[in-house]
């Protein structure tokens, strides 16, 4: 049986991916609408229905209620998946992160002193600020108050076929 179901904001975006179970739930709490299901059917006592493989939610998601949790990939997303130093763009793998102030020198792992980097620029600057290194940033380290929104990962071809119509042209963060 297909254990998972993709759920799309309001505006048939996608927004995550649950276990079918919770999609049940969910349409039994009338917050989704059912847009595609599977072929398996599950039985209770009282009621057989077709498990959802693809739900719309019935009400606008909200953008962000806390504050911007600082990850990795946080950190590539407000770089706009650029290296801080040279500007080149390259895929999300091809990045590493690098301490503005070096944590030999007392550097935090913080927004304000974290940027993305490619790995020659990274190498270059080694365990020194930019400045030591004739180095310039393109833009100043900062914590972000809202990042964009971004859709979970799903690999059109590892996608199930009930899902291909609403993946298909998903961005790829940091697609070369």
């Amino acid at each position: 049986m297909s254990t998972r179901t993709l759920v799309l904001t309001s505006w048939y975006f996608p927004h995550k991916i649950i276990g079918w179970q919770d999609a049940i739930t969910l349409m039994y709490l009338q917050k989704v609408d059912v847009i595609v299901s599977y072929d398996e059917v599950v039985r209770s006592p009282s009621v057989s229905m077709q498990v959802p493989a693809v739900v719309r939610l019935k009400r606008k998601v909200a953008v962000q209620k806390k504050r911007v949790k600082f990850s990795r990939l946080n950190v590539y997303v407000r770089d706009d998946c650029s290296c801080a130093y040279c500007g080149s763009r390259l895929a999300v793998s091809q990045f590493t992160y690098d301490h503005v102030l070096p944590r030999s020198r007392g550097g935090r792992t913080v927004w304000e002193n974290i940027v993305t980097a490619c790995v020659p620029c990274n190498s270059k600057k080694g365990n020194r600020t930019p400045e030591e290194c004739g180095m310039r940033l393109l833009r100043p380290p900062r914590r972000p108050s809202v990042l964009p929104l971004l859709p979970p990962s799903i690999d059109p071809a590892e996608a199930p076929p009930e899902w291909r119509d609403f993946v298909q042209s998903l961005p790829q963060v940091g697609a070369g």
